[in-house]
Order: structure tokens, then C-alpha cells, then sequence
């Protein structure tokens, strides 16, 4: 049967001598050939295959019987299932079912729930325990064992890393019970601590009188007693507050040991003194004090066996211990050392002045140098200090550079003279500059005759300025010889220093002069002087000094960014000045009440009073302004002071809609007036443009275009309505500053309705310009 299967090669059908060239296409012939014997073979396919079922019909008859029997139990099969599903669907068993699945799902939660119930139960029950010991435990003086059971007990109860500020809170999702387990740890902490911290005083007792520190190892409080100084450090260690405990400590070290070795007029040292009870450390003369030579040596010599007695009597030689008492110590250790030795004069015998004041000091203070190396060293050793924390080399940093700190010595000196010179200055006026003096102009004999004028520089002209201006330019001129003739970096640190010494003054007048800069007197006038000559230094400074700065500082020295600043300032307090003014005029003007009704007596003579008022105000100003202020600036500010003044009372005139001829009359009164009494103030303004060439061409009309307006106002109150009119076409009103609204209001006020007003007001408006 299976040669039935077999693939048929369609070439194997043909004879040899039809296949000449096996690669060459079949013929017609060939094909019709081909079939032939395709339909031979496929008959002969035929023949064997009913053979073979001929001879097999038993079996292919049993395979269909059972093939029968099969289908015959799946449709018995199927109508059992509907069955049953119609018995289910009929009596609701799927819901009893789910009822029953549900019941057994709640169940078993219900028990996983009491497992983990019970495991919490397990868990508080061990925690209190645990408490319960460690309360035992603080009892009978147990206090590693307090100390362990406090540690473990902060990881099961999750309590947060900083116990100082715990409160036994309950997160979300936590047992209530948990709330209180952490209160009750705080409270054991709470005592612990308590004890450790009175145990740790107890260990260290300062002797005044002997000059000496005992550290007793056998400590005792209250019911306890023989508790070992090492087991209070391994306690305080195990919860966390061994820098707390040690810290208190190191702050009574500084105060009774420290502070006095250091600070101390003669050279000291330390006598160790050991027994199985305790460890003491006197502090006494030191024999060598002949040479100065020495004075670094018995001073690191004597800290470090302090240290050392440190590291043996309370930290037990525990490197993480030294290592922490190192943390609280060192910076104040340090700080202590620079600001009393390295960095002072000790006189008398004993510290030399260490940081040089000139030249010949500094072979000295390399061997101060070469002293705070090996100490630091000798401290990375007992590992006081980290070797690998730069900020823990702060004295090697400090002494390392003989220039950089000689510079800072004097740069303090600098900033210092400049502070105290600027806060000591009273900022008084000299008596030829004040009204009551003797010379009451600013001519040029009282500018010779003052030590305080100065030059400035680029503006050609001369003014007063305070002491305190001129000595803090003298003293910058002085720092910055000083750079031209010193290295690079104290060229940099004098270069500095000399920068904020001019911005002291920025920042230390204003706040010294604030109560002077809100009113209007000479002080503030004289500030703004002090900014304008130190804005015109400043930018000298650079020429005079830059070609002879080191090479390496000529790119970096600039001074020209803090001209403006003062320049600023100088306006600053210029503008203030002159709006204070402005703001006096304008509450005096405001009396007048918009010099209304003033042809009735009342009326007039507040008007009058106003007036008296502009002119005093205007006078005081001149005698304060016009002795200090720059003649260009004086002239400005004046000018703007009386031109708001001049605009101000020429709008309330023409402002007013309706005046009778008695009001014109007395308006005119007043401007006669006010321009009477202001005569020498014009006087003054006429005589310093006379000497001033800046101004010689212009005129006050052109400084102050409302006088003319002012003036031309006082001829239009009784000046015919034609003749008005003849003004204002010739354009003579327009180059007083007058407007045509302005006009033709002011002609509706003073004159009535007539044909003649509505045929000048027809004039006015056609005027072609």
C-alpha cells in the first residue's frame, strides 16, 4: 500500500532515447505520450486500492461501528447536560452556590485577618516587654543593655531618625497601639538621656583654683553608683546621642582649658596625671619661655597633649569617638588658635606677632608655618580631624600664605580707619559757608580759604565737600601707592580694599545721614557733593594709577563701574532735595486757595500770606543751595524749584472762570508783589551767569519760561480787550508760553459778553500763524 504513496518521477514514464537532452522542453508527442501512461498508472492506483479494502472490509466495518457508537453517546451525553442545566436553572442553585463560595471566601479572610492580628499582638506584646526591660534596665544601672533594647526597639516601632523632635504620632494605616509603644519609647529616651547626660557631667570636674581637669572613670547618680564612664559612652553611642553628650562636654573644655591656654599672657603647658579612679591634666607655667622662637611649638605641643588626654581618659582611644569630639571642638579649637596667635599681637615676652608687618617677619612665620603642619598632621593621626575634609585644614590654610594674610592685616586696617573716619565725621559746613559767617557768597576767596574744596576733575570747576569725602580719597590714594609697590597678591588684596573703602561710604552715610536727607538743609547738599567728588575720583583713578599696577592685575583693577553708583547717588539725593521743595512750595501755594475772590480782604490777604510764604521758602532754599552747589547745578535747580512755582500760580489765575476788575487789580498786586520780593534771588541767578561761561548766552527767561509768562499774566489784568488781542496776533502772548484755550478763557472771565469780546475771540481764533 505504501508504494501507492510514492512520488512519481513524470521523466521515469518516458524512455531513455525520449530524453535525449534532459534539459531541452518536452514535445507534443512526448506529452500526448505522458498522458497515456499517466492514465495506465493512475488505473493501476485504482486496482490496488479496492483491492485492499476488498481484503480489509472487516476492519473498516469496525472502525465505522464504533465511529457510531460515538456519536451516538455524545447526543446521549448532550441531553443529560440539558438536563441537569434545566434541574439548575429551575431550583437556583447557581445563586446557593455562590452564596456558599462567597461564605467560604469571607471565612478564610476573617482568618488571615486574626492571623495577622494575633502576629500584632505577638509583635506589641514583645515591644512592651522589651520596654518593660529597658525600664528594668535604667533602674539597675544597666545601661548598654537599655541602650540595645532602645535601638531595636526604634527600628520595630519605625521611629523617625531624629528622636529629638518625636512626639509618638501614628501614620496612616498604623494600629492605634503603635501611637503609644512610640511615646512610650520617647519616654524611655527621654530618661536615658536624661541620666547619660547628668552621668556625663558628672564625669568631667573643672578646678579653678589648681587650674586643672579631672575626668573620673567611676561615676554615681542619684540611687546608682559604679557605673564606668566607658559604659555611659557606649550607651550614649547606641541611641544616637553621643555628639549631644560629648558636645556639652567639649563647650566646658573650650571654656576652662582652651580658652585660657590660648589666650593666656605667659606660655603654658599640661602635667598628665593617670589612676585606675581617674585622669588630670594641669595646666601650668611652661618652663621655656626665653625664646620666642619656640612660642608655636609650646603652644600646638600643649594642644595637642590636651587632645591626646581627650583621646585616652574619655574616648577610650575609639577613633569614631575622637573623631566626633573632634567635630564639636575643632572649629572653635581653630578659630581660637587664629584669632589669638596666628593672627594677633601678644606683648611681653612672650608670642611674638605673628603675622609680619613687613619683610624681615617672615622667616618667622614660616617657621609658624612649618609648626601648624606637623600639628594638623599629628591630628589627622589621632584622627581628630579628617585627612581627607579640606575644611578641616583651616589653619595649614590659614598660615599657608605669608602674603595673602599680611594683605588681609592691613586691608583690615584700611577698611577700619575708612569705617571709623566716616562714622566720626559730624559733616559740618565751615562757618564762611552759612549765613551767619562772614562770607555768605560762594566766591573764590572762600574757596581758597577752605581746606575741603576740591577739584574735580573732569568738570573743571571746584566745590565743598565733607572731611569725611576728602580723607577717604586720601586714604584709597595711599592703598593704591601701596599696590603699585607690592606683589601680586597683596597688590589684589590692597586693590580690594581699596574698592570697599569708597563703597563704605555707600554704604554708611546714607544710613548715618537718613534724618538729614528727609529735610532741606546744608548736610544733604553736602552728601550729594561728597558723591559728585568721589564719582570724579573715581574715574581718575585708573589713569593716574593703572600703568604702574602689577602685569597680572592691570587686566582686572577696574574702578570706572563705581562712578555711575556715586553719580546716582549724587542725583539721587539732588532730586530729593529738590522735590521736598517743590512739595513745600506747592502746601504754600495751596493756601491760596486758587487765589479766588481775592478783591475781598479775607481772601486777598491769605493769597498775600501764600505769597510770603513761596518767597521765604524760595529764600531759604538760595541761602542753603547757592554756597555748596556747583554754580551750573544751583542754577539748574533753582530754575526747575521756581519755574513749578511760577507755572503753578499762573494756571490757578487763569484757571478762574469769572473775575471782577477790584480782583484783576489785586492778582496784579500780588504778581507785583512776588516778582518784588524775588529780585535778588533773579539778581543772584543774573550775577552767577555773568561769571559762569556755561550759561553766559542764556537768559533767565530761557531757564525759567514761566517767568516771562508770570510777568506778561500781570500786564493782561489790566490791559484793554483789543490790546489783547493785538498781543496775541503779533504772537507775542505764543512766545510767553500762553496757549489760545488759555486766552480765550482768560478774555470770558474778566470781560462781558458784547459784540466787541465775540469779535476779538473771532480774531483769536483765526489768527493765521
Amino acid at each position: 500500500m505504501d508504494s501507492i504513496f510514492d512520488a512519481i518521477n513524470v521523466r521515469d514514464l518516458l524512455s531513455a532515447h525520449d530524453l535525449s537532452d534532459p534539459t531541452t522542453p518536452l514535445s507534443a508527442p512526448d506529452l500526448r505520450l505522458l498522458i497515456q501512461r499517466l492514465e495506465s498508472h493512475s488505473l493501476q492506483i485504482r486496482s490496488k486500492v479496492q483491492s485492499y479494502i476488498l481484503s480489509h472490509r472487516d476492519n473498516f466495518e469496525s472502525l465505522f461501528s464504533v465511529a457510531n457508537d460515538a456519536v451516538s453517546q455524545s447526543q446521549l451525553l448532550s441531553d443529560d447536560l440539558a438536563g441537569v442545566l434545566k434541574l439548575i436553572s429551575d431550583q437556583m442553585i447557581d445563586a446557593e452556590v455562590r452564596e456558599v463560595v462567597a461564605e467560604i471566601r469571607e471565612k478564610r479572610e476573617e482568618l488571615r485577618v486574626k492571623r495577622e492580628l494575633l502576629g500584632l499582638v505577638r509583635t506589641i506584646l514583645a515591644a512592651n516587654e522589651m520596654l518593660e526591660s529597658v525600664r528594668e534596665a535604667l533602674r539597675n544601672g544597666r545601661f548598654g543593655f537599655a541602650a540595645e533594647g532602645l535601638k531595636e526597639l526604634k527600628v520595630a516601632l519605625r521611629v523617625s531618625g531624629n528622636v529629638g523632635n518625636g512626639n509618638g504620632g501614628v501614620e496612616d494605616g498604623e494600629p492605634l497601639v503603635y501611637g503609644f509603644l512610640r511615646k512610650e519609647w520617647f519616654q524611655c529616651f527621654d530618661e536615658i538621656q536624661e541620666v547619660l547626660l547628668k552621668l556625663m557631667e558628672k564625669s568631667v570636674r573643672f578646678d579653678e583654683d589648681l587650674n586643672q581637669v579631672e575626668v573620673r572613670y567611676h561615676l554615681q547618680v542619684e540611687n546608682l553608683t559604679g557605673v564606668q564612664l566607658q559604659t555611659v559612652l557606649e550607651a550614649m553611642d547606641a541611641v544616637g546621642i553621643l555628639e549631644y553628650g560629648l558636645a556639652k562636654v567639649a563647650d566646658l573644655m573650650i571654656k576652662h582649658v582652651m580658652n585660657p591656654f590660648v589666650k593666656h599672657g605667659q606660655p603654658l603647658s599640661f602635667i598628665e596625671e593617670l589612676n585606675p579612679e581617674s585622669a588630670v591634666l594641669k595646666l601650668v607655667p611652661s618652663p621655656d619661655n626665653k625664646h620666642e622662637d619656640v612660642a608655636g611649638e609650646l603652644l600646638y605641643s600643649g594642644i595637642l597633649l590636651f587632645i591626646k588626654f581627650i583621646y585616652r581618659s574619655i574616648c577610650f582611644q575609639n577613633d569614631s569617638w575622637i573623631r566626633c569630639f573632634g567635630r564639636s571642638t575643632w572649629p572653635r579649637i581653630a578659630e581660637l588658635i587664629i584669632s589669638s596667635f596666628l593672627s594677633k599681637i601678644v606683648t611681653l615676652g612672650v608670642w611674638f606677632q605673628v603675622v609680619p608687618t613687613d619683610a624681615s617677619k617672615l622667616p618667622d612665620f614660616q617657621k609658624i608655618v612649618k609648626c601648624t603642619i606637623e600639628f594638623e598632621s599629628a591630628l589627622k593621626d589621632l584622627k581628630f580631624i579628617s585627612a581627607s575634609d579640606d575644611n578641616d585644614s583651616r589653619l595649614s590654610k590659614f598660615a599657608d600664605d605669608v602674603e595673602v594674610h599680611f594683605a588681609h592685616k592691613k586691608k583690615t586696617e584700611i577698611m577700619s580707619k575708612a569705617r571709623n573716619l566716616l562714622l566720626e565725621c559730624d559733616f559740618s559746613i565751615p562757618q564762611e559757608y552759612t549765613r551767619k559767617g562772614s562770607i555768605g557768597k560762594n566766591d573764590g576767596a572762600s574757596m581758597q580759604s577752605s581746606s575741603h574744596v576740591v577739584d574735580l576733575l573732569f568738570l573743571s570747576e571746584r566745590c565743598l565737600v565733607s572731611k569725611a569725602a576728602k580723607q577717604l580719597m586720601e586714604l584709597v590714594h595711599q592703598t593704591l601707592q601701596d599696590v603699585c609697590l607690592s606683589s601680586t597678591r597683596v597688590a589684589l588684596e590692597f586693590y580690594r580694599a581699596a574698592r570697599d573703602a569708597i563703597l563704605l561710604y555707600e554704604v554708611v552715610v546714607p544710613v548715618k545721614l537718613e534724618r538729614q536727607l528727609d529735610g532741606i538743609n546744608q548736610v544733604a547738599v553736602l552728601m550729594h557733593n561728597d558723591c559728585l567728588y568721589l564719582s570724579q575720583e573715581i574715574l581718575g583713578l585708573a589713569f593716574e594709577y593703572r600703568t604702574d599696577f602689577p602685569s597680572s592685575l592691570k587686566e582686572h583693577a577696574v574702578f570706572v563701574d563705581l562712578a555711575p553708583r556715586f553719580q546716582l547717588l549724587a542725583e539721587g539725593i539732588l532730586q530729593r532735595q529738590v522735590h521736598r521743595v517743590i512739595y513745600n512750595l506747592k502746601e504754600a501755594i495751596d493756601g491760596a486757595d486758587g487765589f479766588q475772590n481775592t478783591h475781598q480782604m479775607k481772601e486777598f490777604e491769605s493769597a498775600k500770606f501764600s505769597i510770603e510764604q513761596v518767597v521765604f521758602i524760595l529764600e531759604k532754599v538760595r541761602i542753603i543751595w547757592e554756597p555748596l552747589l556747583l554754580p551750573s547745578t544751583y542754577r539748574k535747580s533753582m530754575s526747575t524749584v521756581i519755574e513749578s512755582v511760577f507755572s503753578r500760580i499762573a494756571r490757578d489765575i487763569l484757571l478762574l472762570d469769572d473775575m471782577a476788575a477790584d480782583e484783576t487789580l489785586q492778582l496784579q498786586r500780588l504778581i507785583h508783589l512776588m516778582l518784588e520780593n524775588l529780585s535778588p534771588l533773579f539778581n543772584s541767578l543774573a550775577a552767577m551767569d555773568q561769571k559762569s561761561h556755561e550759561f553766559s548766552g542764556e537768559s533767565l527767561d530761557n531757564l525759567i519760561p514761566s517767568l516771562s509768562k508770570i510777568r506778561k499774566l500781570s500786564e493782561l489784568l489790566d490791559m484793554p480787550l483789543k490790546s489783547i488781542t493785538a498781543s496775541w496776533e503779533n504772537k507775542e502772548l505764543i512766545s510767553c508760553g500762553f496757549t489760545i484755550t488759555e486766552v480765550e478763557d482768560f478774555i470770558k472771565a474778566i470781560f462781558t459778553d458784547s459784540p466787541l469780546r465775540r469779535d476779538c475771540l473771532w480774531k483769536i481764533h483765526n489768527a493765521n500763524f
